[in-house]
């Protein structure tokens, strides 16, 4: 079996199929790539046993054609470092030695079997449903949801992303119980009804792996999916159980509208935020009709800060906290220079929006509050 490729175009399949690989495997073969070679057209896939990403490149200068395992890690970090070259791969069907070659370089490896290679197999029963997505909304999607992401293992249906598919639009959910995110996008109309939970680690791989792609396609069962777009194929796993009622949580009856610049209430968060209580977190706020005032400190180290905030509130006063880490979490994702949030009292979580955001869309986090004695 032999083939002529870009080492480039090798290398960014390669490196893309190797995010899907953990960096301990139960099964050794899972260490390495399975790669197929059918036609003009060469096969590379990684799997950890719950989801598999396979990449699609043409070749040139075909002879032969197989299928063999080669590992994963030591390839990668070979075509990192080779010059954007044509390159040839050579297999002996009988050894599996396998040679890599090109005008001033030689390098030799030894494959396993490719039919030692696990198969992912999806599940099938009931009946799929099937849509298309432009990549773009689903990263977009994915950017706005993927921080709030639970990481407590007790809470396993919280550790990824709820995709909640109506036909005219999709809802991407994520909580860890003290924020909550839901951006809704209505830029696509699915045609059908469904819902799944995507675990971070797919997550990750489609924000990563299929950035530069335009469309995906999505055949989704209840307990995983195939994703397919030009270049690449994504089986993966959902989490299974019921995701709790994120409408239910959101605030209706916050009437006090606090308008403030996203930057500069996140620069002040972030300096007043070194003063905090390791263990706590807590930052203070004071709101009045034309300013916020934001106090914390460390009675431990004997530290204090405080910093003051222009903005505009629809409100008297209102005192509440708010952990400095989450909530400069929620700056940071919010895009734009205004932010709005919506608040009730220092009880009740607080409703962030950005100032603007793009026709047909809509993002609201909510964050819990935190309890406050003298301010």
């Amino acid at each position: 079996m032999k083939f002529n490729v870009s080492s480039k175009a090798l290398y960014n399949s390669t490196s893309a199929v190797s995010k899907v690989i953990n960096s301990k495997n139960a099964l050794t073969i899972l260490d390495n790539f399975y790669i197929k070679l059918e036609g003009n057209t060469l096969t590379i896939t990684g799997s950890d046993q719950e989801n598999a990403l396979t990449a699609r490149l043409e070749v040139s200068g075909v002879k032969g054609e197989g299928s063999f395992c080669l590992g994963a890690r030591r390839l990668v970090e070979l075509l990192k470092e080779l010059p954007d070259q044509g390159v040839e791969v050579s297999v002996d069907d009988d050894t599996l030695e396998v040679q890599l070659s090109y005008a001033s370089g030689h390098y030799s490896f030894v494959a396993l079997p490719g039919d030692q290679y696990p198969q992912f197999r999806a599940e099938t029963a009931g009946e799929p449903i099937r849509f298309s997505i432009a990549t773009e909304q689903v990263i977009a999607g994915l950017d706005n949801t993927m921080f709030a992401v639970s990481n407590d293992e007790y809470r396993q249906i919280m550790q990824g992303v709820l995709l909640d598919i109506a036909p005219d639009s999709i809802t991407f959910v994520a909580t860890d119980t003290r924020k909550l995110v839901r951006y809704i996008d209505r830029r696509t109309a699915p045609g059908v009804t469904g819902s799944c939970v995507l675990p971070s680690k797919p997550s990750n791989v489609l924000k990563n792996v299929f950035a530069k792609e335009e469309t995906l396609n999505f055949t989704m069962n209840a307990r995983n999916a195939i994703i397919e777009s030009d270049h690449y194929t994504f089986q993966c796993t959902f989490l299974n159980g019921n995701y709790p009622d994120y409408n239910r949580v959101i605030p209706r009856n916050n009437s006090l509208v606090l308008t403030v610049d996203r930057s500069a209430l996140l620069n002040a968060v972030r300096r007043v935020g070194i003063f905090v209580e390791v263990d706590g977190g807590l930052e203070k706020f004071r709101i009045t009709p034309d300013s916020i005032l934001i106090k914390s400190n460390d009675p431990n180290l004997c530290t204090s800060a405080r910093e003051q905030v222009p903005c505009s509130f629809t409100g008297n006063e209102l005192t509440i906290g708010f952990s400095a880490n989450y909530l400069m979490e929620i700056l940071t994702t919010l895009k734009g220079s205004d932010v709005v949030v919506n608040l009730g009292d220092a009880g009740r979580p607080g409703v962030f929006r950005p100032g603007e955001e793009p026709e047909n869309t809509e993002l609201v986090m909510l964050l819990m509050p935190m309890t406050i004695g003298d301010f």
